[in-house]
């Protein structure tokens, strides 16, 4: 591919711009006409822990079931879970894109590591989403449980599918932040000794922000996110350390 032209104008900045966010939302539309088609199979596969978790516990006083409390609710439970797939379909494009709008600012060492950045955003937000939809079903039992006794539940298909997604897409982009930490590594803007130095805060606001971006608020989420976020942490300035430690000081 061609790179951008060196000596570009604000105009041509702009330009620049408007095709990569009109190039990234056609991939969302492309995903997201897909999974209106194939809506069924996957509001099976979001259910699914909800299902068995009602099997397993009958004294929740829940079949599994779904219910549309509007004549809207079918449909906007549709779209709006078919939006975010489409949005987790179209990740690697919007990170390309992403990408090709930064190049021109970078050096000739740091482009090398386009396809490298690529891969692991989407394996990293990938391994997220695994992780939340693994998590569901412990969650919605300390859900219910802290409901009290005699309550039965009857989720709405909106909220409860929004719950899902939103969790999957929270874990998702936690994951992303290893990512950014090496590409700030890479581009100067921290050391990697700044941020092992200040390990503690990083601990800290890694457990705040993973409390704050759950949707559930439940602690079996955050105890579940902030562990591996530390872990990826640590890992992240190790490889920016890497990557990094052969560079002159200037």
């Amino acid at each position: 591919m061609n790179e951008p032209q060196a000596g570009m104008t604000v105009i041509d900045h702009l330009r620049e711009l408007r095709s990569r966010i009109i190039r990234s939302i056609l991939a969302v539309a492309a995903g997201m006409s897909g999974l209106l088609v194939w809506y069924d199979p996957m509001k099976d596969l979001l259910t699914r822990p909800y299902v068995n978790l009602c099997i397993a516990n009958p004294a929740f006083g829940c079949d599994g079931s779904l219910y549309s409390l509007g004549p809207l609710d079918g449909f906007s439970a549709r779209v709006r879970i078919s939006a975010y797939g489409g949005i987790v379909l179209a990740l690697p494009v919007i990170l390309w894109q992403i990408w090709r709008f930064i190049v021109p600012a970078l050096e000739k060492r740091e482009k090398r590591y386009a396809v490298p950045f690529i891969l692991s955003s989407a394996v990293l937000f990938a391994v997220g989403c695994v992780l939340a939809y693994w998590t569901l079903n412990r969650t919605l039992e300390f859900l219910i449980t802290w409901a009290g006794e005699d309550v039965n539940q009857a989720f709405q298909v909106t909220k409860y599918m929004n719950l899902v997604v939103l969790m999957m897409l929270s874990f998702g982009v936690g994951f992303l932040s290893p990512v950014l930490i090496v590409f700030l590594q890479l581009v100067g803007v921290v050391r990697p000794v700044t941020l092992l130095r200040q390990w503690r805060y990083a601990v800290l606001s890694i457990f705040v922000v993973s409390a704050v971006i759950t949707p559930d608020g439940s602690p079996v989420s955050l105890l579940v996110l902030a562990p591996p976020l530390t872990v990826l942490y640590m890992l992240a300035v190790l490889i920016g350390w890497l990557l990094v430690r052969r560079r002159p000081a200037a």
